[in-house]
C-alpha cells in the first residue's frame, strides 16, 4: 500500500510542468505482435545483474518519441555525443537522475552503469549495451521498476535534425506491472519523462521544434516477452 500512496505525489510533480506547455504531441496506440521485440542483448553484456525481458511481467509496451528539429548548427553526431556526455542535460530531474556508478567519469560508454533515480519507491539501475555515432542504449538491471531497453537516437532527415527514444519496456514484477499498465501510473510519468527529454535535447541542439512530438505505443502480449531469449 505505501507503494500506491508514494506514487501519486511524483506523478504530480512530474506532470505540473506539462499542464501549460503549448507543445503539439501527436499520441496513438495499436496492439503489437512479435516485430516489436528489441534486439537480443550482447550475450557479453548479460550476466546475474541483468533484468531481462523474461524476468519481468506484465505486457510489453514498445514507444517511440520523435521529434524533429530545425534550425540547428548541430550535425547527428555532435547532437548525440552532447547527449552522452551528460544525460542528465536532458533528464527531467523531477523524474529522472542519472547517477554513474561503474565506468569512467564522463561520456557514457558501453558496460558503464548508472543508477536512475526515480520518484517512488524504485530506483532504476541500468547498463550501456551499445553506443555508436548516433545511438547510446541502455538495458535494466536487477531492482529497475522495469524490464526491458531504451535506445537514444539521432538522424538527418532532409533540412531537419530528428532525435527519437525508443523504450521496450513491461513492468519489472507484478507490482510494478499493477502500477505501469493497469493503473497507468508508472507509464505516464514515461510518457511525461521521455516527452520532455526529447523537448530539451531539441533546445540545446540550438534549434526548434517542427511539429510537436509524436509519440508511437505498441502493446505486445506477455506470452511474448517470455518466450524472448536474450532480450
Amino acid at each position: 500500500m505505501g507503494v500506491l500512496l508514494r506514487f501519486p505525489a511524483g506523478i504530480a510533480l512530474v506532470t505540473w510542468r506539462y499542464v501549460w506547455r503549448v507543445t503539439a504531441l501527436h499520441r496513438t496506440e495499436a496492439r503489437g505482435d512479435r516485430s516489436d521485440l528489441p534486439a537480443p542483448l550482447p550475450p557479453e553484456l548479460v550476466d546475474e545483474c541483468s533484468k531481462l525481458l523474461a524476468d519481468g511481467a506484465g505486457p510489453l509496451f514498445h514507444r517511440r518519441f520523435t521529434v524533429r528539429v530545425e534550425g540547428s548548427a548541430m550535425a547527428p553526431e555532435q547532437l548525440m555525443s552532447a547527449v552522452a556526455a551528460d544525460v542528465n542535460r536532458a533528464a527531467p530531474s523531477a523524474a529522472a537522475v542519472f547517477h554513474k556508478t561503474a565506468g569512467r567519469p564522463g561520456t557514457a560508454e558501453v558496460g558503464d552503469e548508472y543508477r536512475v533515480q526515480m520518484p517512488g519507491p524504485w530506483d532504476g539501475p541500468v547498463r550501456v549495451v551499445h553506443r555508436d555515432a548516433t545511438s547510446l542504449r541502455f538495458a535494466t538491471l536487477q531492482g529497475h521498476l522495469e524490464a526491458g531497453q531504451i535506445e537514444f537516437r539521432t538522424a538527418a532527415d532532409d533540412d531537419a535534425l530528428v532525435f527519437e527514444v525508443e523504450a521496450w519496456s513491461r513492468g519489472g514484477d507484478r507490482w510494478a506491472d499493477l502500477l505501469y499498465s493497469r493503473l497507468k501510473m508508472a507509464k505516464e510519468i514515461q510518457f511525461n519523462m521521455w516527452v520532455h527529454f526529447c523537448l530539451r535535447v531539441a533546445k540545446f541542439s540550438g534549434g526548434r521544434t517542427r511539429g510537436g512530438v509524436t509519440v508511437v505505443t505498441r502493446a505486445i502480449p506477455e506470452s511474448f516477452c517470455r518466450a524472448a531469449t536474450g532480450c
